[in-house]
């Protein structure tokens, strides 16, 4: 994969998948921004990147919030040049609980960030994408989005909106040479799970930690999607449980 003059977002990169996926991209050739709420580990983990001889930039960002992810895109092409690739990954499932026991305001605050946040992603970097012919919007996505387990309303509601946010950025870019893939990855071995695990609630929270998928499996596929084979999966889902897919990718 030669990602070389390319210039990736990803948010959420302060560890797990993000992380993982801006040193693949990197490792390809990409200048990467990497965004999260506090500086500090994306900073840790651009300098990583930048003493192995590539080109990385660490922002805080808050993507519940449209003008900070705004101003991150302002700053990447003022330093990198416009956004080739977009990866909405920040995303988050805390607090885990019944709906009817859940504070609204925790509740709607998965929201701001798992759908919100992958909205002003998209809204932020399309215009200059469409402008320029095209670009690559890779976005996160999850099993959830096609059955609501317990404890997880929220998340399975905004994976659910995720999934179609894609499609309708595919419908309204395509034309323009805009890609845009859903990518389900399964469950991968994050921080995320070990707080699904200690929830002890519905069946993901037994599952045992050595069959999660590691976060460089999805970050490998994420470096695949946005080369020319992701073309083919414009506007739809992509699961790394398709052992086909797992296959093409080289993942074992």
């Amino acid at each position: 994969m030669n990602l070389s003059g390319k210039v990736a977002i990803v948010t959420g990169a302060s560890r797990g998948i993000g992380q993982s996926a801006a040193e693949h991209l990197a490792k390809a050739g990409a200048s990467v921004v990497l965004t999260a709420r506090s500086e500090g580990a994306i900073e840790d983990n651009a300098k990583a990147i930048r003493d192995a001889g590539r080109q990385a930039l660490a922002i805080a960002c808050d993507v519940a919030e449209y003008d900070s992810v705004a101003k991150a895109v302002d700053e990447t092409e003022q330093h990198f040049g416009p956004v080739d690739i977009l990866v909405n990954n920040a995303g988050i499932i805390e607090p885990i609980g019944r709906m009817d026991e859940l504070e609204p305001d925790d509740w709607g605050r998965v929201i701001d960030i798992n759908v919100k946040g992958v909205y002003h992603g998209m809204r932020a970097v399309m215009p200059t994408m469409r402008k320029r012919g095209g670009g690559v919007i890779i976005t996160i996505g999850s099993g959830a989005a096609h059955g609501a387990l317990e404890g997880w309303s929220h998340y399975a509601a905004s994976k659910a909106a995720v999934l179609n946010l894609s499609r309708a950025a595919h419908t309204e870019g395509h034309c323009d040479g805009i890609i845009s893939i859903n990518l389900s990855p399964g469950t991968v071995a994050t921080q995320m799970q070990r707080d699904i695990a200690a929830s002890r609630m519905n069946v993901v929270s037994n599952i045992p930690w050595e069959d999660h998928i590691p976060a460089d499996w999805p970050a490998r596929a994420i470096a695949w999607l946005v080369g020319p084979d992701g073309a083919e999966f414009a506007g739809q889902e992509v699961s790394l449980r398709d052992e086909t897919i797992r296959t093409r990718i080289g993942l074992s």
